[in-house]
């Protein structure tokens, strides 16, 4: 399967600049039908807690956008949106689009980050979904969720072989970034791909380093710091055949 990093450098607080910059970018990738296209979180905004700028009307602007960019490029479209919460919070979310505009996946971000006031804006989610794509089955999480490696391993017991984190990593924890991403597709025997924001805001700066891990820990393919997408091909049955050979997932307890 072929997969597209949309490493993207935000427009602070401007949706339709940052749709406009994605389209662009895309455009000039031009990915083959039946892709999987993956944008960073909170891609239209940048990662505010302004919720009366990076909340989803109605309207659903930025679904609408990711569904454009599915029906364009006939692709599976990831992307990290906000969307309303009963409690008048918002949820940090990934959606994920089929090229028809189905909707295949929509996961509330479990861990909200508390230390950058997020709790302040976001609800936590409660669990952890899977969806088929291809050959594989994909678990989105995002950012802050990397840290805790309990929601992959659900993942993994639900089927997943390959986990999409999507995120706004700052350049000063980048280190983390990276041996996390590796440390997940290591412990869990499956592909992990990390797909950060690059550029400055207001609060951090970010240097991108979207990656493709393998299930061996291997980073197959790596955006570097400039804003661009990444594209690379993986085999799921490359994951099937390591955990066939080397089936430590079956001694979990």
């Amino acid at each position: 399967m072929e997969v597209h990093l949309c490493q993207l450098d935000s427009v602070w607080e401007n949706r339709a600049a940052s749709h406009d910059r994605a389209r662009r970018l895309l455009a000039a990738a031009k990915p083959a039908e039946g892709s999987l296209i993956v944008l960073p979180e909170m891609f239209a905004t940048g990662f505010s807690t302004n919720l009366g700028i990076t909340c989803q009307t109605d309207a659903r602007e930025d679904e609408s956008f990711l569904r454009e960019l599915a029906h364009e490029h006939r692709s599976t479209v990831m992307g990290g949106v906000v969307s309303p919460a009963p409690s008048g919070k918002g949820f940090n979310q990934s959606v994920t689009f089929d090229p028809s505009g189905n909707e295949l996946a929509r996961y509330s971000k479990i861990q909200p980050f508390l230390l950058g006031s997020e709790g302040e804006c976001h609800d936590p989610g409660s669990h952890v979904c899977t969806f088929p794509l291809g050959q594989f089955t994909v678990a989105p999480l995002v950012c802050y969720d990397l840290r805790f490696p309990e929601h992959f391993r659900t993942a993994v017991k639900m089927g997943a072989d390959l986990m999409v984190v999507i995120a706004s990593w700052p350049v000063k924890r980048h280190h983390h970034w990276l041996t996390l991403l590796q440390a997940r597709a290591i412990e869990n025997l499956a592909f992990v791909i990390g797909v950060n924001r690059t550029g400055a805001d207001p609060n951090f700066l970010h240097n991108g380093r979207s990656v493709v891990v393998s299930p061996h820990g291997h980073i197959i393919a790596d955006a570097g710091e400039g804003e661009q997408v990444l594209t690379t091909r993986i085999d799921a049955e490359a994951a099937h055949q390591w955990r066939r050979d080397f089936p430590a997932l079956r001694d979990m307890r």
